[in-house]
């Protein structure tokens, strides 16, 4: 997958023709983008959460009068392919070549950071290491010899705070002033006898010379013999590299660093890398498998050795140059860690969280309040009737074409009265609040706390806590959430995540909606009515059944999990305020266009006939479920936009056309109803075809089948007031 480009920041003079590619790489949550906004000045969504940036992000900004390109890559923790992330960011440095790496650290975590600097450092590519998060270890107490790193990796060194600017400029002086150096020299600079990771890579051959990382340059010296190597590494791994380097090397066609790297990853087991060396990559394939196989004979796993190697080297210099408090008692932040993923007090303080977020913030309060005075105060007692007092006097008469354009704009299906009435008075509301809601919950450093308690629920259903990341974002949207699948390792993963988002995980405007028409209906438990406890029993129900189903069928090896856990902190409103607008100019961008396109169809295919035509063709699904024969316009639209569906079963409810037993009923099959068409485009082109109508198919099935059997249910029960 190439990186997507866009175009932001300071725009480069016209006469630039070269500009120098910075690459921003780091492990997740260590403030890549935040950096990346204050180098271009351009917004990107500040994840709290590992894994938010998917897709390789690119800026420009003008350092000095020099305009650079910036691309802000996924979090790995290692070049290693274990899942996409770490497989754009792989391809990023070793195919798109970058002119300058910046890696950036947590101050609080070098232990776990490091070995990533490390593998930077033997691609041979100039290196800028920053030191970000320093304000956090401050606090901490943590003490960091800067000078040693610097000393000892051989590259420059900036310690930053990137959300409140601090060692930005001494950051863009850095760039320009690598950008502007001789790319062989500092290659040369950086391997110089001496240094200590100079001495690792000679370990790797017995001291032998190596080029240094730039495609120009050749027979630069690395480090002569002698002296202790800083990294060691079994003598077996080492030759074995050693072959496959000399094999890589004419294919790379560059310089042997650049080999190195590949033979390392090969080594290891990475098959992705070899896609990059075509036509040659089988045979490369092969040979690493080969010299693999052999090493694991002889009772040496490669990835294991190779791995140790750095983080044994980087255990050793944290352990001397860095100073942390030793045990000044638990902070309130420990505090909240181990109640959150402790399951006898993170369970029911994530019942308080759903209780008050989901259900009081955005469901009573979001579509409750906001809702009723944004669709019927505004919309439904003003807008509206303007709109058809003002068409029906410029377009008289109940009849032709002109009654066609009146219900083109106004009526009950037009663009105002439906399309925008929709997407501004229900969908915008309730998606805003939960945005709200959501990043408040991100920037605290709560989802990975919840990622760690739910896992072994979710492993039991094929996936793992990590799976969380495009669960969570469903209740936001789905669409959006199935694109978000690209965080998760395996394909088997991928399609059980987009088989219970397409079935069981209603977006914030459905799920809204579902709150205003059930909470008031009947009696009720704790302020909670019984209609909503028994529609979020049955879909929670189903989710599970459906994902312990899908983990049996769905062939595929069972998913790993790790994950980074990022310190629990108070949200910060402005970084809350920020990406809440960010997310809902987005949404609201996106659904927009999508509720004006539904209503012009819903137009034609009133206007054509076919609309009254699947129309009847749903009337006896819905009539074995008891529901009147106007349920069905609502099952229709909400194959345009599930909250589309969502909303017209609030208006059928405000009709009073349906009792609370009909009620549950209609919910429960509309909330396991079919994905919306943009889900179902976006499922085609992340899981082909083939996966995507087996999906839909066995959506709609369960949810019939799930309608009919809470009929029955009722019926036997006596119904529900």
């Amino acid at each position: 997958m190439q990186p997507r480009s866009k175009s932001v920041g300071t725009p480069a003079p016209s006469t630039q023709v070269d500009e120098a590619k910075i690459a921003l790489v780091g492990p997740p949550n260590v403030g890549k983008s935040a950096l990346f906004n204050a180098l271009t000045g351009r917004y990107v969504i500040v994840s709290n959460y590992p894994g938010t940036t998917i897709e390789v992000t690119r800026g420009r900004a003008t350092l000095e009068q020099e305009a650079v390109n910036i691309v802000d890559t996924p979090g790995t923790y290692s070049l290693l392919s274990v899942g996409g992330d770490e497989r754009v960011t792989q391809k990023v440095l070793l195919e798109d070549a970058p002119d300058i790496v910046v890696n950036v650290i947590d101050a609080k975590a070098l232990e776990r950071m490091l070995p990533l600097t490390l593998q930077l450092l033997e691609l041979g590519l100039p290196l800028l290491v920053v030191v970000n998060m320093m304000d956090e270890a401050d606090t901490l107490g943590i003490e960091i010899d800067l000078d040693a790193l610097g000393e000892w990796l051989g590259v420059p060194i900036v310690a930053t705070a990137a959300t409140k600017g601090r060692g930005i400029e001494e950051v863009r002086q850095k760039i320009r002033a690598l950008a502007a150096a001789d790319s062989c020299k500092i290659a040369d600079e950086r391997l110089r006898c001496g240094k200590p990771i100079c001495d690792a890579l000679a370990s790797l051959d017995n001291a032998s010379t190596f080029p240094s990382g730039a495609a120009n340059c050749s027979g630069a010296k690395c480090c002569g013999k002698g002296g202790e190597p800083a990294v060691a590494m079994p003598h077996a791994v080492r030759d074995a590299l050693l072959e496959l380097t000399k094999t890589l090397a004419p294919v790379t066609g560059a310089c042997e660093n650049r080999a190195r790297a590949i033979a390392s990853l090969l080594l290891q087991g990475d098959r992705e890398v070899a896609a990059g060396l075509q036509p040659d990559g089988a045979a490369a394939l092969e040979k690493a498998e080969s010299l693999r196989l052999s090493l694991e004979e002889g009772g040496e796993d490669p990835t294991i050795a190779v791995m140790r190697r750095y983080h044994d080297a980087s255990r050793a210099w944290v352990a001397e140059n860095v100073k942390s408090p030793r045990n000044e008692g638990r902070t309130l932040a420990d505090r909240a860690h181990q109640l959150a993923i402790t399951p006898l007090t993170g369970i029911p303080l994530l019942l308080i969280v759903l209780y008050v977020g989901l259900y009081g913030f955005v469901g009573l309060f979001g579509a409750g309040v906001v809702v009723h005075w944004l669709e019927d105060d505004l919309f439904g007692d003003i807008v509206i009737p303007w709109v058809d007092s003002g068409l029906f006097s410029a377009l008289p008469g109940e009849d032709g074409w002109r009654y066609w354009v009146r219900e083109l704009i106004g009526g009950h299906y037009g663009l105002v009265s439906l399309g925008l009435t929709y997407a501004i008075a229900i969908v915008l509301p309730i998606v805003s609040l939960f945005f709200l809601f959501f990043s408040a919950l991100e920037d605290s450093g709560y989802f990975p706390r919840l990622a760690l308690l739910v896992d072994r629920l979710f492993k039991r259903i094929g996936l793992n806590g990590r799976a969380v990341i495009p669960i969570v974002l469903g209740f936001a949207c789905d669409t959006m959430a199935t694109l978000v699948t690209r965080v998760q390792e395996t394909r088997r993963e991928k399609i059980i995540t987009t088989f219970l988002l397409a079935l069981a995980v209603p977006c914030s405007a459905q799920y809204g909606v579902m709150v205003a028409v059930l909470a008031g209906r009947g009696a009720g438990f704790a302020g909670i009515s019984y209609a909503f406890l028994a529609w979020a029993f049955i879909v929670a129900g189903v989710f599970i059944v459906a994902g312990l189903l899908a983990s049996k069928l769905v062939p595929g090896e069972s998913p790993r999990f790790y994950m980074e856990l990022p310190p629990m902190r108070m949200p910060r409103p402005g970084h809350v305020l920020v990406k809440t607008f960010a997310r809902m100019k987005w949404y609201f961008l996106e659904v927009l266009p999508l509720f004006l396109l539904a209503s012009l169809l819903i137009w034609v295919g009133r206007l054509t006939g076919v609309f009254d035509l699947v129309i009847s063709g749903l009337a006896p699904l819905v009539g074995l479920l008891g529901l009147p024969e106007a349920t069905s316009d609502v099952f229709l639209y909400g194959f345009f936009r599930r909250d589309f569906g969502a909303a017209g079963l609030f208006d059928l409810t405000g009709a009073g056309l349906l009792d609370t037993s009909q009620l549950l009923i209609a919910a429960v099959t509309l909330t396991l109803f079919m994905p919306c068409i943009a889900q179902v485009l976006v499922m085609l082109r992340e899981r082909g075809p083939k996966v995507t109508i087996i999906v839909v198919l066995l959506v709609l099935c369960i949810a019939f089948t799930a309608g009919l059997l809470v009929r029955g249910a009722l019926t036997l029960l006596g119904g529900m007031t």
